[in-house]
Parts: structure tokens; sequence; C-alpha cells
């Protein structure tokens, strides 16, 4: 029997106790490199792809097509061109920034007060970032040829949408304008910037280890909406070129014109002057940005006697023919004396002459025959007191006091358009709704938003076709005002007052007319005294008397040459105006055509001459002013005229002596920058050492030179503590806020201008300084 030796194992043995220490550690290993991949690659995974994509990509916005605004035959008003913008990646460009600085901005600097494109700024934002800084935005085609020509390492293109306004200062304050980076700043297009800015895209710029950029990727941005006026292009310029002529030759200090159609409500024109234009947002005047026509107030004068005459023959039962004792143009009531014109001595006469020769007193006895009460109920009914609800931004309701809070003789003063603050554009409706039969209809500037560009046959030109009918539903906000009865004598008593009366030099040639003028002492806010030699010339007005076709109304805000009676100074420019659309509109003529002499000889300069002088009647301005206080919280008025006569009055002037950043700017770049929330300048230069010195953020509205106001009811923010964020924080907070930035410097936020907390307008361009 054969035997085998047990087989003999080839390795060492191992023991069961270092066996074991091996197997535990190797688990345990196993296990946290497990537990860390599944950390990094489960839990951690957005934050690590959120990095990766940091180094790999730089992106930013590309804005999206703004939304055109047309006027009601689809004449583009306002409208976005492709234009080039040009960027760099300051990794790549390496040591040469300084040179490349200096290169390109010899090239796009162009304007001295346009700090951004200058090399000191220039270079400070190719220091404070590695991937992406501007050299300059929405160049015209010869700038970007020129840089192209350089063919600098590192300098690319990217195209942007610009604003353009074909017209550039027709309707400028209607329309309003954009700032750099495409945010409406004012009128429509800061009304209607949501709708109008579209949905932003944004470009993703690949990059290799070293920074250098490899391509880039799109995502196309979603066009804005478009907007149809209500304006008719053509009449904006009828209406802008005789309010200009006429500034230039009273040397008035601003004036409006409003035209209406009175069936609907529409505004065929708004016409401010001075204006501005809005392609050149860099320098326009701060002065000339406010839209007069919605956001100023002013005593309205002898013109508001139509509110009085029309309360009087609706509620009380008065006819044109009734008799009124002027009682020798005095009168005394509680103390308080009430007088016409030196040159009045009115005694019986009709209501419909004193009306045509705008007696004060007559119109007191008017007021007074319908009471307190149902005159204030009318004057509400006219619109005012109330926003009107037009699609532009800064509407004032106005100053109208309640009954209760009048004096003994307030209703002696509202009579006469004292004691009360209207707007041109509520003194166009209330004609309106005279001419139309006593219906009030809102007014408004917006026909209609779509997405439908011109050229698409859905979207067709809705020229105004003058009509008398009203439109079968009325609108939301209408109501009956006066009974119709009440609409056709007023029309023929305000005939009256341009045939017989102090409205002569209001005559139309072929159409007859009606209308009411009116001349009021401003008023000083410092003092709350009338001015005795700064007034308000108006005249409002309707085309043709039988059959009225367009209403409008003119404001020239201290007239210095001439009378600077509404009879002499705002009635001409109806007459022209008026003239010029009826025959524009193809409007039949109710009267016959007469010679240019023939015209020249029927005007009585003598009447209009003798027009409403304007009187210290003793209106009570002190509780007109304390009214202010009762006004909306967001009223453009609010909060901005001193209640109290005896305190300084505040002023919109801007400090001539300025210290750091904002000294080096010129003082009308500072007070467009104060009044309007910033823009896009940059210090033209930084000292180190130097603080920064926080500007003057203009309050809502001050008092100004002329006895206005000034108003900015923008919304405001406060501006975050960017105090020691990295660039990239800095832009996230102030991108939340609504704020924009200009960096200077790298590293950490050190200083920054204006400072936290500060109340500023949406939009509001922040310095801050970076330092490592």
């Amino acid at each position: 029997m054969n035997y085998q030796a047990p087989r003999q194992t080839l390795t060492a043995p191992i023991r069961r106790k270092r066996f074991t220490y091996v197997a535990l550690f190797f688990c345990i290993w196993v296990i946290a490199l497990a537990s860390r991949l599944t950390w990094l690659q489960v839990f951690q995974h957005k934050v690590w792809v959120d990095r990766a994509m940091r180094q790999q990509q730089a992106g930013f916005e590309v804005a999206p097509r703004r939304g055109v605004l047309y006027d009601r035959n689809l004449r583009e008003l306002a409208m976005t061109v492709l234009v080039d913008s040009v960027y760099a990646v300051p990794s790549e460009l390496g040591e040469n920034r300084q040179s490349a600085a200096e290169m390109l901005s010899r090239i796009v600097h162009t304007d001295p007060q346009d700090n951004f494109t200058s090399e000191h700024q220039m270079l400070a934002r190719f220091n404070a970032s590695r991937g992406f800084a501007w050299v300059g935005r929405r160049l015209d085609p010869q700038t970007a040829d020129r840089i192209r020509e350089l063919n600098l390492k590192g300098v690319y293109f990217q195209k942007e949408f610009k604003r353009f306004y074909p017209n550039q200062e027709l309707a400028a304050q209607v329309l309003g304008y954009v700032g750099t980076d495409d945010t409406g700043l004012g009128g429509l297009e800061r009304q209607f910037d949501d709708d109008m800015h579209g949905v932003p895209g944004h470009m993703l710029t690949a990059l290799d280890a070293k920074r250098h950029r490899l391509g880039s990727e799109v995502n196309e941005p979603q066009p804005g909406e478009n907007l149809v006026l209500t304006i008719d292009a053509n009449i904006q310029y009828m209406a802008e070129r005789a309010l200009d002529e006429q500034m230039a030759k009273v040397k008035a200090l601003h004036g409006t014109v409003v035209v209406q159609d009175p069936h609907t409500g529409n505004i065929l024109a708004l016409a401010v002057s001075p204006r501005f234009n809005p392609n050149d947002s860099k320098h326009m005047d701060a002065g000339s940005l406010e839209n007069l026509a919605v956001s100023d107030v002013y005593e309205p004068g002898s013109t508001f006697k139509l509110v009085t005459y029309s309360a009087a023959l609706d509620a009380a039962g008065v006819k044109p023919t009734d008799i009124v004792d002027c009682q020798g143009g005095v009168m005394t009531m509680y103390g308080r004396t009430f007088h016409d014109d030196k040159s009045d001595h009115f005694g019986r006469v009709t209501v419909q002459f004193a009306l045509e020769h705008s007696s004060d007193v007559g119109a007191a006895k008017m007021a007074m025959k319908v009471g307190n009460q149902k005159f204030y109920d009318y004057m509400r009914g006219f619109g005012f007191g109330d926003r009107s609800g037009i699609e532009l931004p800064s509407e004032t309701r106005g100053l109208l006091r309640a009954p209760r809070k009048w004096g003994a003789t307030s209703i002696l003063s509202l009579s006469i358009g004292q004691e009360v603050g209207v707007t041109p554009v509520q003194l166009s409706t209330m004609v309106s709704t005279i001419a139309n039969g006593g219906i009030y209809m809102p007014p408004h500037v917006l026909l209609k938003s779509t997405d439908e560009m011109k050229g698409d046959p859905r979207l067709a030109p809705m020229p105004f076709h003058p009509t008398s009918q009203l439109p079968d539903k009325l609108p939301e906000g209408s109501r009956r005002v006066i009974k119709e009865e009440t609409s056709a004598t007023m029309r023929m008593m305000m005939r009256g007052i341009v045939d017989e009366g102090t409205g002569s030099q209001a005559k139309l040639n072929g159409y007859s007319a009606g209308g009411k003028t009116g001349t009021a002492q401003k008023i000083d806010v410092a003092t709350h005294t009338y001015s005795h030699t700064k007034l308000v010339a108006s005249f409002a007005g309707m085309a043709p008397v039988s059959n009225p076709a367009i209403t409008v109304a003119v404001v020239i805000d201290t007239p210095t040459v001439g009378t600077g009676y509404g009879g002499t100074v705002s009635a001409p420019v109806f007459a022209e105006v008026a003239q010029q659309v009826l025959e524009y509109l193809g409007v039949p003529h109710d009267m016959p055509l007469k010679t240019k002499k023939q015209m020249q000889q029927q005007q009585t300069v003598e009447i209009a001459a003798l027009d409403d002088e304007p009187k210290d009647n003793g209106a009570d301005l002190n509780a007109m002013f304390a009214d202010v206080n009762n006004l909306p919280a967001d009223d453009p008025l609010r909060a901005t005229v001193d209640v109290n006569p005896t305190a300084p009055a505040q002023t919109a002037s801007v400090e001539k002596k300025q210290t750091g950043v904002l000294g080096l700017l010129p003082e009308k770049v500072l007070a467009a920058f104060q009044a309007n929330g910033g823009s896009s300048i940059m210090p033209d230069s930084i000292v180190p050492k130097a603080p920064l010195a926080a500007p003057k953020i203009a309050p809502l509205a001050v008092a100004r030179a002329g006895g206005g106001v000034v108003v900015d009811a923008g919304q405001r923010v406060a501006v975050p503590v960017f105090l020691g964020l990295p660039l990239r924080g800095v832009i996230e907070h102030a991108d939340a806020a609504g704020l924009r930035v200009q960096p200077v410097g790298s590293g950490l936020a050190t200083e920054q201008v204006p400072a936290a907390g500060t109340m500023v307008p949406v939009g509001t361009e922040v310095v801050v300084r970076f330092a490592r």
C-alpha cells in the first residue's frame, strides 16, 4: 500500500490576528473613500459643477430687443438697432493691459464727460476682473471699425441692442429714455419697462486652463412687447413747433400743449418745452426731463370759470340771459374784498357777458348759487383733485381741499381758479367733458400692447378720424358730469368768449372756436404769497364749436416779454395748433374762409390785452400748501412743499464744491446724476488715499427758482452694505437691489458711494473701491 506524505505549503503561515488587522484597515479605507466620493459626487455635486463652470466659462447677460413705440399710424417713435459693443478678456491681455487701455481709450473716449471710457477707468476694470471687462458699449460703426483695425489679442465684439429715437426730441417727455443697461428711466419707457424690456439671454464663453477664450454659446433673449400710442406724430410736431415759436417770442420758462380727442379721451399730442434728445442721455438737462403735463400743478386762474359756470347752469338753473350784478367790480364778504380788473366796473350784466369778459365777481356769485358741497362735487366730477389714470409715470392728483377744510370765503377763490392746483392734462380733459356732451372720458396715451411688429397684417394703423359720437361702451372711469343741454349751452357761451370777449386771438379761419383765457400769478413756495412779476398764461378751448373734433389746452409759464396774459400769450398758440390740426384731419369748415388781412382786422387786440389781469383777492394759500400733506405717499408733490412759510425754502441747486470722486464731475453732469438716479458715469481719476464723497441724492421734489416744483417720483431702494465683499458678491447684491456697480481697483470692497442705507432711485450706479 502506497503512502503519500502531506503536501507542504509554499508560503509561510499567516497569523490570524495580523490578517484581521489588515482586513479591518482595508474595510475602513474603502468605506472612507466611498463616503468621500459619495459626499463629493452626490451631496456636493452642484457645488463642484458650479466651480468647474466658473473656471471653464465666463458668462454675461445679453439684452433682449426692447419693444417698439409706435404712434397711432405705426410710425416708429422709439426702436432698437443692433450695434457693436467691445469687451476684453483681461487674462489674455496679460502684461499689455496698460497699453491696451491707452490705445482703446484714444478711440472710444470721444466725450470728455463720459468717464466710463477713460483710460483710468478702463484700466481699473481690466485689473478688477480676469475673465471679462467692458471696453465700450453700443459704439457707432466708425468707432468699432477702428478697434477692429487694431486686431488686439483678447479684445472681442458683441452685438447689442441700442435704443434709437428716429425723431430725436419729438414727444421726448412722453416717450422717456433708457439708461446704458436698457432700463427705462422716464416716460413710457419707465412706466412699461417690465413689459417692453423682454427676457434677457445669456452668453457663455468657454475658457481653457490658462483662461484663454475657446468659443461662445448664446442663449437668445426674448423680445419685449410693442406699444401703439394714441399720439399722432404729425399733430405732435405741429403742437411742438407752435409752442417753441411762442416760447422763443415771449421768452418763457416752459410751456405745455395738450391736444385731445374729446369723444374718447385719447391724447393726440402732448408737447412740453423745453425738451431733450433721448438719443443723447449723457448730455441731458435735468430740468427738461420732467413731464409738466402730468406732474406740474399751477393755479388755473380764469380758465377754471368754465367749471363754475357749468355748475351754475347745471345745478342752479342759471341761464346765459339771466342778469348778475357785478357791483361795479367790487364785492365784500366776511371782511374780504373781492374785485375785478382795475378797468372793469361792470354793473348789472347778463351771465353770458360776465363770462365773456371774465368778471371775478360774476363768477363768485355763480359759485354761491351752487353752494360749497355741490360746487366741490362738480369739481371732482370734472376730474380735479384726482389722478386721471393716464399711462404716464409721476402723475399728481393736484390740489383740491374738501369743503370741510375751506375757509369762509374759499368758494370765492375757487370760483376764479385760486386755492386749487391742476395739471394741463386735467384742464384739457375738463374742456373735453364740456365738448362731448357732458361725459368725463379719462385721458389715455396708450391704444394697445402687442407682440406684432409693423408689417404684420395683424397690426394695422389706427389713424384718427373725428367723430361726433361717444363710444358705444364707455370705458372704465367715465361718468356724466353735466347734462347734455348744459354742455350745448356752455359751448355757445365759450364761442362768445372768442368772438366777443377776451379770447379774440383764438379765432380760426373757416372754423368756429370756443374757449377760455386765464392768467394766474405764480405762487412763491418759500413765502406762500403771490408773485407780482411771474405769471402763468393759459387758454383751453375746442373747435369746431358745433361738433368739436379736438380740444386744446395751452399753458405757458412765466412769459417775460409782452403782457404775459392768457389772451395774448396762449390764445395765439391755440389758434395756430387748432387751425393746422383741423386742416390736417380734413374737418369740414363751418365758417366762411377769410383772407389773412381780414383775419388780422377782426382780432380785437385791445380786449385781449386787458384779459384777466391777475389779482390778489386774498386767497388762502397757506391752507392750499397744507393740503399737500393729505396727498398719497406716492404723489409727486407729497412731502416736497414747505408748509411753514417762515422756514428756509428748499433748493434744488447742486453744491459747487464736492470732495472725493464726485468733485471731479462737471456741475451739469453732477446735477443730472443727482436728479435722475445715476448714469453711466465713472469718476475721471481715483486718488488711493482720498476718501470717496457720498453724492447728495435729489429729494422726491424740491422748489426751483421759477417758482414751480421739480418732481422725481421714481421707486427708491436702500443701498446694500458692500464692504468686505469681493467683486462677484458686490455685483450679486447690487443686482438683487436693482442697482448698478462701477468697480475701482481689485480685491475686497473697502469704500462705496453712496453709503450703505442711502435711499436712491432704482438703477443708480454705485461706485465701489476695491483693495487687496
